[in-house]
């Protein structure tokens, strides 16, 4: 079984299909957006069949990802995982590479085999103007791809997920950290962690999906806003601890 399909299977088949799973705020520039269990599985999907069909991902791909902690960022993550691929800090051991346009050239000065996939994670789906030949806008090309995604192999809970751990390691890591930070179900996570590292993208979003919990995920937080959203999300729970 793929992690994605490990992590949000039980969430959408589920009773809490509908409730919010990601609520993402960015405080730069006063969006915010909620995407419910199937939402978010929609948009995996839509990112997956993308990277399979254009970009040629499958089982043993090496994908990094130089994004921020964004709810675009969830989707392409777990799209990547879908189709087997392997998620790398390094873009220059990868075979693809995601990224925003802050760190474009960080990107392509890897030469990654498989080539870029540029993200503007703009709050209304506006695409990235001048990108250079050969670099696909995801926003742009996403929206062309179906919101339903089969694998078109299984996948071994060996087979290796996230810099260098397996299927089973990265899930076994996540269940045991949201037991470590005391996660369950009912919960929904106030988080402002980065997801650069695989400690923090293990703490700031899976753990909270092996939970079953709902992620509330601040990008550019406002410090003095924080403890309001807490009140108004009805958050039982804060990333990084303190």
């Amino acid at each position: 079984m793929t992690l994605t399909a490990a992590l949000l299977d039980p969430i959408r088949s589920g009773a809490s299909a509908a409730r919010p799973l990601i609520t993402f705020y960015d405080d730069a520039t006063g969006e915010r957006i909620e995407l419910s269990g199937i939402t978010t599985a929609n948009w995996a999907a839509k990112a997956a069949n993308l990277l399979r069909d254009e970009c040629d991902v499958e089982p043993g791909t090496r994908v990094a990802v130089l994004l921020p902690a964004h709810w675009q960022t969830a989707a392409v993550l777990l799209a990547a995982w879908w189709c087997g691929a392997e998620v790398v800090p390094d873009a220059g051991d990868a075979d693809l590479v995601l990224c925003d346009a802050d760190r474009l050239d960080i990107a392509l000065a890897a030469g990654a085999a498989s080539g870029v996939v540029a993200l503007s994670l703009d709050a209304f789906g506006k695409g990235l103007p001048g990108l250079p030949d050969g670099v696909i806008d995801f926003a742009t090309e996403v929206r062309l791809h179906g919101d339903e995604f089969v694998p078109w192999a299984p996948l071994p809970d060996t087979a290796p997920a996230l810099a260098g751990t397996t299927v089973a390691g990265v899930l076994a890591d996540a269940a045991a950290r949201a037991t470590d930070l005391g996660l369950g179900a009912t919960d929904r996570v106030l988080s402002t962690l980065e997801w650069d590292s695989p400690d923090d993208l293990r703490d700031g979003l899976l753990a909270v999906l092996a939970a079953g919990a709902s992620l509330v995920q601040c990008r550019h937080a406002d410090e003095t806003a924080l403890q309001r959203r807490a009140t108004s999300e009805r958050t039982t729970a804060r990333l990084p601890v303190a």
